[in-house]
């Protein structure tokens, strides 16, 4: 399946896109329970820049949701100074709406209405309107234009909320676990809108559990747990040279070992010349995204505990 390239040009007001459409500085928010205050996002400091994509990764109840609610303007801060697209998001002027792109978590619910109507009535709403036909294209709905979204399936509902949020051509897009229900030719076709929407200015921040759609994608990465932002960096970066030390494994009559060393092939060589007993199960292993992402959590989860 082809991916449509969207046209740059199509958008207005180029000029006077901020250098960097995000800034928060000391973001806090807090909820207070009957058990107690909750700091579901703490002294959170982060910036996006123009044009890139920014994924924001941590487990489950680590403040993704909340940090990206406030950014859309949906929750309003405890404290801090969040500016996106050059305004505080929670008291926006109505315009700000049409700046943006969502793609909420959950499938959307658009009644009987069919695809291509769910479309063109939201369009209606953006001075600057993506072409329906194309969207369609672009998210893999060709022939589901005249099918009523209530019996799509749900991959094919979750192509539906990708395009919604992208109908009206949005200078920033928010994207939550957007391929959640894709099979696997499906998430690729995505991969590539992505793209395209990146080279064509789109500023992007994404939320997701797949590691590999994060590194395939993103510009730069934060890892958020317990509403703190613990570590940044690109996909190539990420964590700093010690997680990324490759670690060679092997066993013997002695046991089973393991060392990490930036130097895997002397070791390797090492231990092949040392006797007479070859080493089994040898293998030289450079730790992945996934690796290092949650070498962070834990290392965080110690700190938190020797500091308490």
């Amino acid at each position: 399946m082809e991916t449509t390239t969207f046209n740059p040009s199509s958008r207005t007001d180029a000029a006077r896109r901020p250098d960097a459409p995000i800034r928060v500085e000391n973001l806090s928010k807090i909820y207070r329970q009957k058990s107690g205050v909750l700091h579901a996002v703490d002294n959170l400091n982060l910036s996006v820049r123009a044009g890139e994509t920014y994924a924001l990764l941590g487990p489950n109840g680590a403040g993704k949701s909340t940090t990206i609610e406030i950014l859309e303007g949906h929750r309003k801060p405890t404290s801090g100074k969040v500016t996106v697209l050059e305004t505080a998001p929670y008291k926006a002027h109505p315009s700000f709406r049409a700046r943006i792109g969502i793609v909420l978590q959950e499938a959307t619910d658009s009644g009987e209405l069919r695809v291509a109507e769910a479309l063109h009535a939201l369009a209606s709403y953006y001075p600057n309107p993506r072409p329906v036909d194309e969207l369609i294209s672009a998210v893999g709905l060709e022939g589901k234009e005249s099918q009523r979204i209530s019996t799509l399936s749900g991959g094919q509902r979750r192509r539906v909320d990708v395009a919604l949020g992208l109908v009206g051509n949005p200078e920033l897009l928010f994207l939550d676990e957007p391929t959640t229900g894709f099979d696997p030719d499906a998430r690729r076709t995505f991969w590539e809108l992505i793209r395209s929407l990146r080279a064509d200015g789109t500023t992007i921040v994404l939320t997701t559990h797949y590691l590999d759609e994060a590194e395939q994608l993103a510009d730069r990465l934060g890892v958020i747990t317990h509403g703190q932002l613990v570590a940044e960096g690109t996909p190539g970066t990420l964590g700093g040279a010690a997680l990324r030390t490759p670690r060679v494994s092997w066993a013997d009559n002695a046991g089973h070992h393991e060392e990490s060393t930036d130097r895997p092939a002397e070791l390797v060589n090492r231990l092949s010349a040392g006797g007479t007993e070859e080493p089994l199960h040898l293998q030289v292993r450079v730790p992945s995204l996934e690796d290092i992402y949650l070498e962070l959590l834990r290392q965080h989860d110690l700190n938190g505990e020797e500091a308490s």
